[in-house]
């Protein structure tokens, strides 16, 4: 079993680690194949190796090892360490950012309540109150505190619904107060952070020029 395998590819080179051997293994292995590299590599041409490691997660320890040992040979350096499998903890992560998540709560004065993901929301804001949520929000009920959508900083984020009785509502860094809005322009159903980077609304036809990707499904990450 070969713990370490060296493929050229158009945009250079790749070194896959067999995650069926022992992290040891690899580590023997891999500063044999950078020596034999070396040696044949006479003019001392610079080369960034791409490290795929299959279905094994290397520790930040181990990573410093792999970069440790990369390092001891001129010339050598490493372009990025990829895997096919993540942690845990990053994949239900990543599934609440990519979900929808229904919110029929009241959220009062004082309180802040903050989703991963896009939120339904059939509740109702009281003033002082503040809704947040890391993707876009679609507000079925009454807002008379704070929505803030793309929480901290997704200015790609919108806000649908009847957001005129609020008090603010945010998209990413960007704030419009509701209240200083003059009576005859009231904010239309879709709320989105434009090009100039302001605060604008429009009508909810327009919603899927505007943002297609929220009307693609695909499954997976």
């Amino acid at each position: 079993m070969q713990a370490v395998t060296l493929k050229g590819h158009k945009e250079g080179f790749e070194i896959i680690l067999d995650s069926r051997v022992s992290f040891a293994e690899i580590t023997s292995e891999l500063e044999k194949l950078l020596k034999e590299l070396r040696m044949n590599n006479a003019n001392q041409k610079q080369t960034a190796f791409d490290i795929a490691t299959g279905m094994r997660l290397l520790t930040a320890e181990e990573k410093k090892e792999i970069e440790k040992i990369v390092s001891r040979f001129e010339g050598f350096s490493i372009h990025r360490i990829t895997a096919d499998v993540i942690r845990t903890d990053v994949a239900l992560d990543l599934m609440n950012q990519r979900s929808t998540h229904r919110v029929g709560r009241v959220v009062r004065n004082g309180q802040v309540v903050t989703i991963k993901g896009d939120v339904l929301f059939f509740g109702s804001v009281h003033q002082g109150g503040i809704l947040q949520a890391t993707g876009n929000i679609y507000v079925l009920g009454e807002v008379q505190g704070i929505v803030h959508a793309g929480y901290e900083d997704n200015t790609r984020a919108v806000i649908v619904g009847d957001l005129n009785t609020a008090q603010q509502v945010r998209i990413g860094d960007v704030v419009t107060i509701v209240a200083d809005r003059p009576a005859d322009e009231p904010l239309d159903k879709v709320v989105y952070v434009s090009d100039l980077h302001n605060l604008e609304s429009t009508d909810v036809h327009t919603l899927m020029t505007l943002r297609p990707k929220l009307f693609v499904k695909a499954g997976g990450f």
